[in-house]
């Protein structure tokens, strides 16, 4: 019986190396966890938190230049389920979208033939998750849809473009970066191209911009040093095209729009970054490198919090996090400043080495990949450090982190996970008007990057490829099957084909490896030769190299010193011997079990063109001859009657032992090899222990040229020719059999390994092919230019059925025979490490693992084993979903069966687990309002004898809801935070039509004495300087008075209805009648703007009447964009509503769930409609049955009360009562 089995079923892989320049551009992290990245023309699938690459993608032709995983922010269910999918474009314009897990393409699709700039999926409506917009050389703009490749539309502009950028707020907005400036579009739609040409706006080089000479606004202090030089960078757009010697735009790196906060982009030059603000078209902020600074490549702008994360020449990453603006001098605030906060180690930057490409993880912002020319993948992750800063001195301002978990304060026993997102790292960036005493809950932290992981890829080529021998039964209970890689560089690599990992790395040479030859299972003989001197002589270095230890020693001794070339080394089929093959010298054979050498060939021995060992030998004669001996030994000696009573297992056991230990000394079987001269002429030669004999000669075949290369196997000789001649010979029935393959010379030829296989690979300068030796025929073939766009540099088999080639695209594939280039399917892939990914799974396995995790504790244990569920599924799959499972790290299982992990956090982290954009986004908002509204509503009880509350004013002791959800934050943080922007853009204004736009906001926000002050600076030269000095004596004069409000009002309307939309709104402003301002504005489908002003201006009661009315809007069949109006909906507390879209949308587990968290923090009556409230359990209850969970099903068909006992009775038909369920032991709302 075999003690373990080994896995020898070798999956087509790529090894990969170094990356073309082409794929710099060509890497993304997805909201799946994986990140992508482009090699050549192939894709790797990396899993950033176990360093594995685990799917190689195969079929582009060209370079990949872009690839993008499409965005998760939908929900999930069977007909929408979790699916890796990826997109990439290549050189020659084709775009392929992948369905990663099988490695197949889902769809092709070519436009043009030049390579695409760029690529991104559309996320934000709801009708479609398949739209792919991409950018086809020079300056056409192209919708796709991913899922079946048509055309939606296509558009094309003045200039060529380089790269676009979507508004993260607003759908329909997006920047084009093109080679003369910036183009704004304002009209972007999925159902039509953009009508208009878009916005032109030019940018003056920073350091070439007019502004320069323009003094500061006096009512600034006069800034100092570098500060000074910051405040230059005053207009930097302009609608004018800039001068000759002012375009300096092929500067401009990237251009990107701030998650974090609305209406504001950055630009990157080399050494500085620019921050915008829309509304001005203005900077606002400088992140400048010093003068000795190392310059940027690349840029990343955090959601979660103001901060970028930037990537410089020397590898460097940094991250730098906004100020808080609240300073003592309210004079001083100047610039938004980015404070550097963390930056890692760099690299060593060299010619062929230098960083490509950053990404960071878009769940939770905490980690980064650095990608490097050389192939090399740097995994970075950023860590807080409790503690005060270490140089006070620094200037920086101190960075807390909040001390709460998914969103609530920290329970006394509760468990956490350190570092689990950058929002639970740092707090909020205070704004002015904002508290900055550190409460108990927040305390001082550092930021530190930490290297988690490191890839790295093959080194440059040519390489020496040698798969060790093969697999045998007798090797079996140890065999690994090894593939030794020769390199430029000298060193030997050692891959196991198994896993797809480096085994080991050995520097054996101080030159390129030639060859490579394995004398056992666990060692090799490689040889290198160094570049010749002027009379042609050079070091050869034959090195035995034994790899359990790592021990080198020189196989030749002293030998080796300025002498010609070594062409090649054969080991022998037994390896005990060994043939050195010289340039212009005879060749030298050894003894390889004891390095001695044999015979060095007289000077008159005929120059070898190719050799190769017989596979027959004498070697079973030699060990019965031997057993016979010791069998006649083993007689004498037992002559005894007693003694013939040991056992003859026993003695048979010692004579095998002896027999074996006789053969590793002793015996030299004999073996031949047969090798050809120059004129063709065959010789064989035989050798036995230390003779050496000649054999037969055999005259050259007329038809072939030079002979190349020969292999031999059973009774079959191959010799193959520089002409691409090949020759067959029976030696059995004494044919031989020439085949022209008109392929030029052959450059290599090898048999397969394995009792009878008699197939045959040829490598050719342009490719290879696979013969059938028996039938004399074809299998297989590839070709450059053809079928592959890479040249064939080494070849050899891995298995029987498997090939293993080396090509200049410095990468190595393991192919089927056919030689297909083959993606694999991941699920059948080997990996070292389990890979936690619920998207490997088939679509209803990953729905259960998620509702697995969500409906914690099951029959009231916490359990992290599927198996103690009563889910009734084939065992196959109920196998994948716990390696899911085991693969969670254990921090991650503990919080997960923690009791003190309410309902609302156990959604928010699995959603962040399981990478759900959709979810995550639901569950943050609804998590924050629901505490808002429960707390207010206590307070409210609490207040009742006392007096009566303020109406609408939400307390909310965790701090106010992120500025990246914009409108849906609270009123009072969304005033503080405009007003502290209109104070930033009146600071850096510098024309007047800044100061317009400045004094209008502040209309708005009701600022009036601060608009008057800016209305009367108007020059007396200005057209305007009339307008704005009555309009200064209207804002200063309203009164309340009925007559002049009326007059206004009908002012206001009559300049709406004449298309003066904003003006009237001002005019609404000023006589506080903001919700007429709104009404008007949502009329005219200025729905983003009413919102605004609603939340600026308007009492909670009006305020919330404006977004209910854009909540419809949004629901409308036009707009479709139903699950941004669940969430305004759930910053207004209309939780019923909620509740109720959520199951007309069918989503009914994040409905049954969302309602369960309402009532358990009391801000839904229990008896409130509950018949709704019941079927809704029992869809959930459906759902989960048809998922398999039969307990989760029962669990909440019994809390339908009567709607779900139907179903109770289908669940247990046959089974007696059904069993108690349980709940959550935090429920108030138990069954």
């Amino acid at each position: 019986m075999i003690p373990y089995t080994v896995n020898i079923k070798l999956a087509a892989r790529t090894l990969t190396g170094t990356l073309n320049l082409q794929n710099k551009a060509a890497v993304d992290w997805g909201w799946q966890g994986l990140i992508a990245q482009g090699c050549h023309s192939s894709i790797l699938i990396i899993d950033p938190k176990t360093s594995q690459t685990i799917q190689v993608l195969e079929k582009h032709k060209a370079n990949v230049v872009k690839v993008r995983w499409s965005r998760e922010n939908y929900y999930h269910n069977l007909s929408s389920p979790y699916c890796l999918r990826l997109a990439s474009g290549d050189a020659s314009g084709k775009i392929i979208v992948w369905d990663v897990v099988s490695g197949t393409p889902h769809c092709e699709i070519q436009e043009h033939s030049k390579p695409i700039q760029d690529l991104e999926w559309l996320w934000n409506q709801d009708a479609s998750r398949d739209l792919l917009l991409a950018i086809h050389p020079p300056n056409y703009i192209v919708l796709w849809n991913g899922d079946t490749g048509t055309k939606l539309w296509k558009k094309s502009y003045a200039e060529n473009i380089l790269s676009f950028s979507f508004d993260p707020f607003d759908s329909s907005n997006m920047a084009l970066l093109t080679s003369e400036g910036i183009v704004f579009i304002t009209d972007f739609s999925h159902s039509k191209p953009p009508s208009s040409a878009g916005k032109k706006v030019y940018i003056a080089s920073p350091h070439a911009s007019p502004a320069h000479n323009k003094p500061a606004p006096t009512a600034a202090p006069v800034p100092t040093g570098a500060k000074k030089a910051l405040n230059k960078v005053k207009v930097l757009i302009t609608n004018e095209k800039p001068t000759a010697e002012a375009v300096t735009l092929n500067d401009c790196l990237q251009l990107s729009y701030l998650p974090s906060k609305r209406n504001h982009m950055l630009l990157l030059y080399p050494r500085e970054i620019l921050i915008l603000d829309l509304e001005l078209s203005q900077t606002v902020g400088v992140v400048a490198i010093e003068r000795s600074g190392v310059p940027f490549l690349q840029v990343i702008p955090c959601a979660q919090r103001d901060a970028l994360y930037c990537l410089h020449e020397n590898g460097c990453i940094t991250l730098r996090v906004c100020r808080s603006t609240i300073t003592p001098d309210e004079q001083s605030v100047y610039e938004l400043m980015y404070d550097l906060r963390s930056q890692c180690d760099a690299i060593r930057v060299t010619k062929t080495v230098r960083p490509y490409r950053m990404v960071i993880c878009p769940v939770n912002e905490n980690n980064a990949a650095l990608m490097v020319s050389d192939g090399r993948a740097m995994l970075w992750e950023l860590k807080a450090h409790t503690g005060k800063a270490v140089n006070p001195s620094s200037g920086l301002s101190p960075l807390f982190t909040p001390v709460s978990f998914c969103g609530a304060p920290l329970g006394l026993n509760q468990k956490t996970i350190q570092d689990l997102s950058l929002n639970s790292m740092i707090g909020q960036t205070l704004i002015a008007g904002e508290a900055l005493t550190p409460t108990s809950n927040q305390q001082e932290v550092q930021l530190k990057f930490l290297l988690t992981g490191l890839l790295s890829g093959l080194p440059l080529p040519p390489f020496a490829l040698r798969m060790c021998p093969p697999l045998t039964t007798k090797n079996i209970n140890h065999y690994q099957p090894l593939l030794a890689i020769g390199t430029s560089n000298g060193s030997v690599l050692v891959y196991n084909l198994t896993s797809g990992l480096l085994h080991k790395e050995l520097s054996v040479h101080s030159c390129e490896v030639r060859g490579i030859e394995w004398v056992s299972l666990t060692s090799f003989l490689s040889f290198a030769t160094s570049a010749p001197n002027n009379m042609g002589l050079v070091r050869n270095e034959l090195q035995h190299v034994d790899l359990p230890t790592g021990r080198c020693f020189a196989f030749r001794g002293e030998r080796g010193n300025d002498e010609p070339p070594i062409e090649m080394i054969k080991v022998s089929h037994l390896k005990q011997y060994l043939v050195v093959v010289f340039r212009d010298k005879p060749l030298e054979l050894w003894d390889t079990r004891t390095g001695t050498l044999l015979r060095e060939m007289a000077k008159n021995f005929p120059t070898v063109t190719a050799l190769e060992w017989s596979p027959s030998h004498n070697l079973k004669s030699l060990k019965k001859k031997q057993m016979a001996a010791r069998e006649a030994i083993a007689r004498q000696t037992v002559s005894d009657a007693e003694q013939s009573s040991v056992e003859s297992s026993v003695i048979s056991l010692l004579q095998d032992a002896e027999s074996k230990s006789e053969t590793s000394q002793a015996i030299s079987a004999r073996e031949h090899f047969v090798f050809t001269d120059t004129d063709g002429q065959v010789y064989h030669i035989t050798v036995e222990g230390n003779t050496v004999k000649d054999g037969a000669r055999i005259p050259p075949d007329g038809s072939m040229g030079s002979i190349a290369c020969i292999a031999w196997k059973g009774d079959t000789l191959v010799l193959g020719d520089v002409d691409g001649n090949l020759n067959f010979w029976d030696l059995k029935a004494r044919l031989s059999r020439g085949i022209p393959t008109h392929r030029g010379w052959v450059k290599k030829i090898r048999f397969a390994p394995g009792k009878g296989n008699q197939k045959l690979l040829v490598m050719y300068t342009d490719g290879a092919e696979v013969w059938d030796t028996k039938e004399v025929q074809m299998v297989s073939s590839m070709r450059i230019g053809r079928n592959v766009n890479y040249r064939i540099i080494d070849i050899d088999w891995c298995t029987s059925d498997k090939v293993v080639l080396a090509s200049d695209d410095g990468c190595i594939r393991v192919l089927e025979m056919a030689m297909k280039s083959a993606s694999y399917r991941m699920d059948e892939q080997d990996l070292t490490d389990p890979v936690w990914c619920p998207y490997l799974l088939v679509p209803r396995a990953a729905l259960t693992l998620k509702a697995f995790l969500l409906l914690q504790p099951w029959a009231g244990s916490f359990t992290m084993d599927i198996t103690q569920v009563d889910y009734n599924e084939k065992g196959e799959i109920k196998g994948l979903i716990q390696e899911q499972l085991n693969s969670l790290s254990n921090d991650m299982k503990s919080v997960l069966q923690d009791p003190e992990l309410s309902l609302l956090q156990r959604c928010l982290l699995v959603s962040r687990l399981f990478g759900d954009e959709s979810d995550l986004n639901f569950w943050t908002v609804a998590y924050h309002y629901l505490q808002s509204f429960a707390q207010a509503r206590q307070l409210s009880v609490s207040a009742a004898e006392g007096p009566a509350r303020s109406e609408g004013a939400q307390p909310s002791p965790q701090g106010h809801l992120d500025i990246c959800h914009d409108i849906l934050c609270e009123s009072s943080y969304f005033q503080k935070f405009q007003l502290d922007r209109v104070h930033l853009q009146e600071v850096k204004r510098s024309s007047y039509e800044h100061t317009k736009k400045c004094a209008d906001q502040l209309l708005l926000l009701g600022q009036t004495d601060r608009a008057v002050q800016l209305l009367l600076e108007t020059s007396a030269d200005n057209s305007s300087y009339y307008c704005d000095s009555l309009k200064a004596c209207l804002v200063t004069t309203i009164t309340s008075s009925g007559p002049s409000q009326s007059t206004i009002k009908l002012v206001a309307t009559n300049m709406i209805a004449n298309g003066k939309l904003a003006e009237g709104v001002q005019l609404l402003c000023l006589i506080d009648k903001a919700a007429d301002a709104c009404r008007y504005l949502q009329t005219y489908g200025e729905w983003n703007r009413a919102a605004w002003l609603a939340k600026v201006r308007l009492s909670p009661a009006e305020s919330s009447d404006v977004l209910k009315r854009w909540a419809e809007h949004l629901c409308s069949s036009q707009v479709n964009q139903k699950s941004k109006a669940i969430l305004v909906l759930l910053s207004l507390g209309c939780f019923y509503k909620v509740g109720e879209m959520l199951c007309n949308m069918r989503h009914f587990d994040r409905a049954a769930l969302f309602i369960e968290a309402c009532l358990q923090h009391g801000v839904m009556e229990t008896t409130f409609r509950t018949e709704t409230i019941s079927i809704l359990h029992v869809y959930y209850a459906r759902m989960l049955r048809s998922l398999g969970l039969r307990e989760g099903a029962a669990l909440w068909a019994s809390r339908a009360g009567s709607a779900g006992e139907q179903l109770m009775e289908e669940l247990f038909q046959g089974e007696g009562a059904p069993k108690e369920t349980h709940f959550c032991p935090d429920s108030s709302h138990q069954v």
